[in-house]
């Protein structure tokens, strides 16, 4: 079966209008309705959970052994953590990400009340007044804190307005896409994966390609505070690819063309037989792609696996320069990362036996075997010297 035509006018307009969405996680309710929308729009019945995740399914020639692509429509964001005496707000991050690529950015603060408007600054944010200070300030979260766009100078005009501690920080995505395909914003984890499996699924519905098993789209609300797919995945599920950024970085081999698919992460290797299944498609396909192993990153595919998934599960990535910074991707690493989700979406199962979730020995695969020592004569015993 050929990959299948991925419409890209349609995955970058979806791109876009997800970026235009504030989702940090534990406030993703806006995202969630938009999605469901998109995917009743394309002909699906989508499913909720009580939080808001995500799954639909398009149903294939059989039942069993089900398969599943996930992306997760959370981002980064912070909360407010005290309203302070002279009028801004100290924040912690939701999820990991360095206060330094805080500085600066524009952000909606979300109260009881309404939203605000505000930036994130250091402490010291004015070289008219602090001189060299604002070269040498230490960088944290303890040493930013955000000016609310109000007539706020104390306490007292905070709480006047309605601003709480836990108020929801949403950053502002910022996003430029470039007639060169690059595109640079802020939350594209994973809000890039999102637009490639509606892409994925549009191809396949358009196509009239039925999917040789029951297959599941996913979209977790939170994967940047490591629950992710803990929660969402139907039970029979066998196997499930992970969309999500690889980190484009010196000593990675990570890109921002074609596709990375990752070997493990700090959470050990993905699954042997799945994610080798990916590379052969991807070659079969003639789609670009390089192999990665990332040291401190962990995905959907490990949420799963911690609740007791018994899954298979691989991570097919979109390389992301300044991953959970300034981020920057190339649209031909999600084009192509759709491209190589339609050819597994619509290729044979390879391990039919995994339809079972136990059984016997048979049909359970083999990885390589080490090649058999050789048989070695022992060595003539050498005459004593003269």
């Amino acid at each position: 079966m050929p990959r299948l035509d991925v419409d890209i006018d349609y995955l970058s307009e979806q791109l876009r209008g997800l970026l235009k969405i504030p989702s940090p996680s534990g406030f993703t309710d806006s995202i969630t309705h938009a999605v469901v929308d998109e995917l009743v729009r394309l002909g699906v019945e989508p499913e909720v959970t009580r939080r808001g995740a995500i799954r639909a399914k398009l149903t294939g020639k059989a039942r069993n052994p089900s398969r599943a692509l996930i992306a997760h429509l959370d981002t980064l964001g912070a909360q407010v953590k005290l309203l302070k005496p002279n009028g801004r707000l100290e924040v912690v991050p939701i999820g990991h990400w360095s206060a330094r690529f805080a500085e600066g950015a524009r952000c909606t603060i979300f109260t009881e009340q309404g939203a605000y408007r505000g930036s994130i600054l250091p402490l010291k944010a004015s070289g008219h007044t602090f001189g060299d200070d604002v070269d040498t300030q230490p960088t944290g979260w303890p040493h930013v804190e955000v000016r609310v766009d109000a007539l706020v100078r104390d306490v007292a005009d905070l709480q006047r307005l309605g601003f709480h501690v836990g108020d929801v920080v949403a950053i502002d995505a910022q996003a430029e896409f470039l007639d060169n395909g690059f595109i640079v914003s802020r939350h594209l984890d994973d809000k890039a994966g999102v637009a490639i499996l509606l892409a994925t699924l549009k191809a396949v519905i358009e196509s009239g390609v039925k999917p040789p098993v029951d297959t599941w789209w996913v979209l977790s609300i939170a994967e940047e505070v490591g629950v992710g797919a803990s929660a969402v995945l139907p039970n029979d599920v066998a196997a499930m690819v992970t969309i999500d950024n690889g980190t484009t970085a010196p000593g990675q081999a990570s890109d921002e063309f074609g596709v990375t698919i990752a070997m493990a992460d700090q959470t050990g290797p993905f699954d042997y037989h799945l994610t080798h299944d990916l590379i052969r498609l991807a070659r079969e396909h003639d789609i670009r792609h390089q192999r990665d192993v990332f040291r401190y990153y962990r995905s959907d595919s490990a949420s799963a696996i911690e609740a007791g998934a018994d899954v298979r599960t691989a991570l097919a990535t979109f390389g992301v320069d300044a991953s959970h910074g300034y981020e920057r991707i190339h649209m031909h690493a999600l084009r192509s990362l759709a491209e190589l989700m339609t050819a597994w979406v619509t290729s044979p199962i390879e391990i039919k036996r995994d339809a079972k979730p136990l059984g016997s020995i048979e049909g359970f695969p083999h990885q390589p075997t080490a090649p058999a020592e050789p048989d070695i004569e022992p060595a003539e015993e050498l005459p004593p010297r003269e």
